[in-house]
């Protein structure tokens, strides 16, 4: 898959095919389970396409796998969309109902487990406290918005924040050791 990253970074259109091909549905997934509406969903996966389209050259396997990479711009530019689209509308439906979309692929924690380099992510995660970790894993892996988890474990979104962001860090240096 980074082949054809650094494919589509040359202006290979056939490449962006295939990338779209391999991760269209696991990253409709992501998208569609942080905005619970189809449509926006689908607007949004065409956005993160067109991000890949232009911004492909600056994909490093260095630091990230491809998949990775795909599903952090597809979050982002999801919770870009929620944001702007304001509070809830009356008689949306629950991000939970994402969990029934179909997706033939095995999810992302059982991918990650397949690699190498997830060995070693998954070693150092142990390293790092089980609140901090749980709420890592729902954020990056799930698709839950920091607003969601804040709620959720009845904390403030600051708190929330601060305490991803120190687990991320230790989670860089333990990689980086």
């Amino acid at each position: 898959m980074a082949g054809r990253l650094r494919a589509v970074a040359r202006g290979d259109r056939a490449a962006l095919g295939d990338v779209y091909r391999l991760t269209s549905a696991k990253l409709f997934g992501v998208i569609l389970r942080i905005l619970s509406d189809r449509d926006e969903a689908e607007d949004v996966l065409q956005e993160v396409y067109l991000t890949v389209w232009n911004k492909a050259d600056r994909f490093d396997e260095g630091r990230a796998s491809p998949i990775t990479w795909l599903v952090a711009i597809a979050r982002n530019r999801a919770i870009d969309r929620l944001r702007s689209l304001g509070p809830r509308r009356a008689g949306e439906r629950p991000a939970e109902e994402a969990e029934a979309v179909a997706d033939g692929g095995p999810g992302p924690l059982i991918a990650l487990e397949e690699s190498d380099e997830a060995r070693r992510l998954l070693a150092c995660l142990e390293t790092v406290e089980a609140r901090a970790r749980g709420a890592i894993v729902a954020a990056f892996y799930e698709g839950r918005t920091y607003e969601d988890l804040a709620r959720a474990g009845g904390l403030p979104l600051g708190t929330m924040k601060s305490l991803i962001r120190r687990a991320l860090l230790r989670l860089r240096g333990c990689l980086e050791a």
